[in-house]
C-alpha cells in the first residue's frame, strides 16, 4: 500500500510483531532497517510472568535497551536470558531470538530513545483520534482530510525543533548513512 501511495524511499520501519510484515518490508523496501518495538517486545511476555518478578525483568530488560553499544547490549540479553530462562523458557527464547530488537544501535546514539519504539506514533494517534472525536462531524471526507493534515502539520511544526530528540545533532550522520 506504501509503494501505490508514492512512497519510495523509506531508511527505517519500526513495528511491534505482526505476522508477515518484515518479510513485505524487505520485499519492497530492501534497502529499509527494521526495528522491532522494544516496549511492545517487552510488554508481550509480561503476561505470562508471575507478578513479583515483573518489576525485575522490567528493570533488567530496560538495561539491555541502554546499553552503550551492540556488543553490550548482546552481553546483557545473554545474562537476562541465563536468569530468567529456567522460569519462563518459551518467552525468553523468542526474545533472544529477535535480531531485529538491536536494529537502533546502529543509528547515532543521539537518536536511539526515539527510534527503539513505536510508542511516539502511537501516542500521536490516540491524541489524533481524540481530536477527530471531539469535532464528531464532518461535511465530507475530503474536510476530514483537511483536518488530520492539520494536525499533523501542527505536531511537525511544534516537534522540529527539539533538541532532546537528538535528530538535528546527527543530522549529517544520517545523511552519510542514507
Amino acid at each position: 500500500g506504501l509503494r501505490a501511495r508514492g512512497i519510495k524511499d523509506i531508511q527505517l520501519f519500526i513495528a511491534d510483531g505482526l505476522v508477515g510484515l518484515q518479510s513485505a518490508i524487505e520485499a519492497n523496501y530492501p534497502q529499509a532497517k527494521f526495528q522491532r518495538c522494544w516496549v511492545h517486545a517487552e510488554r508481550n511476555p509480561l503476561g505470562y510472568v508471575r507478578k513479583n518478578d515483573r518489576r525485575e525483568i522490567i528493570t533488567d530488560f530496560k538495561a539491555i535497551r541502554q546499553a552503550e553499544n551492540l556488543q553490550a547490549a548482546k552481553e546483557r540479553l545473554a545474562a537476562f536470558s541465563a536468569k530468567w530462562e529456567s522460569s519462563y523458557k518459551r518467552r525468553i527464547k523468542n526474545l533472544v531470538q529477535m535480531e531485529e530488537l538491536f536494529t537502533f544501535f546502529s543509528f547515532p546514539t543521539a537518536i536511539r530513545q526515539t527510534i527503539y519504539s513505536t510508542n511516539l506514533i502511537e501516542s500521536f494517534n490516540k491524541s489524533l483520534k481524540k481530536m477527530v472525536r471531539r469535532k464528531e462531524q464532518f461535511p465530507n471526507e475530503g474536510a476530514l482530510d483537511r483536518f488530520i493534515m492539520t494536525q499533523v502539520i501542527e505536531y511537525n511544526d511544534k516537534f522540529e525543533n527539539r533538541e532532546h530528540r537528538g535528530f538535528k545533532d546527527c543530522h549529517d550522520t544520517l545523511d552519510s548513512m542514507f
